[in-house]
């Protein structure tokens, strides 16, 4: 993970700057979404002051895209403030974008602060199953898109890979944190909290409906995506993943979260819409 954030810069010169990167080896060869987004967070925090920080970004999936082959990154310096700079960052492979992104990047300043609470009686990361206890019976090469993963994940009540265990309700828990520790540096935290962030906040819109990852003849892809930085966290700690989906009709769902440190901290909250395709019964 940190190697594919590790973005080279370009001698080649528009009126943007130009960044390239390579993707994580993917079995299905598609590049994980979380990825690429948080590679255009890396790219657009090279081009501002180093203590002015994400807060805000908004970003369009627009075409998937091959993990075998490289990404370009090309930032626009939208607007440089007193305290806020705006940043727009495309993606592209062989010459087509694959991702958008506008983020907003503001000083440390003090101001009001209020947080909403994390929700009480979820169980603690040490009191749940690891992920490959959940893996029986999946094929091996399935099998490598979670045991490969950078990132242990432990799911309230279950995972829904195989099957979804309980009451259908559209909202669920995730710890998770990366396997390593990794550097101190703030870009990087949020940079890895932006690649966390896309792992499992669809969940919820399939879990409202029973419908399992292995659901034959299912397609889902995100849409879009929009995260906002509250507070700084450490993404090689335990966080807590408190997710919902308010909605969905028309081939699509949206689906929220908020995210907690371990000792109960409001670290950043997310949206994202997905386009959910559900084979006919029978």
């Amino acid at each position: 993970m940190l190697s594919v954030l590790d973005l080279a810069g370009s001698d080649a010169r528009t009126e943007e700057d130009i960044f390239t990167g390579v993707s994580q080896s993917m079995p299905l060869g598609r590049v994980y979404g979380g990825q690429v987004l948080a590679q255009s967070l890396v790219a657009a925090a090279r081009t501002t002051p180093v203590d002015r920080h994400v807060h805000s970004m908004h970003g369009y999936f627009l075409r998937p895209g091959d993990s075998a082959k490289g990404i370009t990154f090309a930032v626009d310096r939208i607007h440089d403030g007193r305290s806020f700079s705006t940043r727009r960052t495309q993606a592209y492979q062989e010459g087509v974008p694959i991702f958008s992104m506008i983020a907003s990047f503001q000083d440390e300043d003090p101001g009001i602060d209020h947080q909403a609470p994390m929700p009480e009686g979820v169980p603690a990361p040490d009191e749940l199953p690891d992920i490959e206890s959940h893996l029986h019976g999946l094929h091996p090469m399935s099998k490598r898109l979670f045991t490969d993963r950078p990132v242990d994940l432990r799911h309230v009540p279950s995972p829904i890979y195989l099957t979804v265990e309980g009451e259908r309700s559209p909202s669920q828990a995730v710890w998770m944190k990366v396997r390593r520790p990794i550097p101190d540096s703030p870009a990087i935290h949020r940079a890895a909290l932006a690649y966390l962030s896309d792992l499992t906040v669809q969940e919820s819109i399939l879990r409202a409906h029973g419908i399992a990852w292995a659901t034959r003849g299912l397609k889902v892809a995100s849409l879009d995506h929009a995260m906002w930085y509250h507070r700084f966290g450490r993404v090689d700690e335990w966080m807590l993943y408190v997710q919902e989906s308010p909605s969905a009709r028309g081939g699509r769902g949206l689906a929220t979260g908020r995210v907690y440190s371990h000792d109960g901290t409001l670290l950043a909250s997310v949206a994202q819409e997905i386009m959910v395709r559900v084979p006919e019964a029978g």
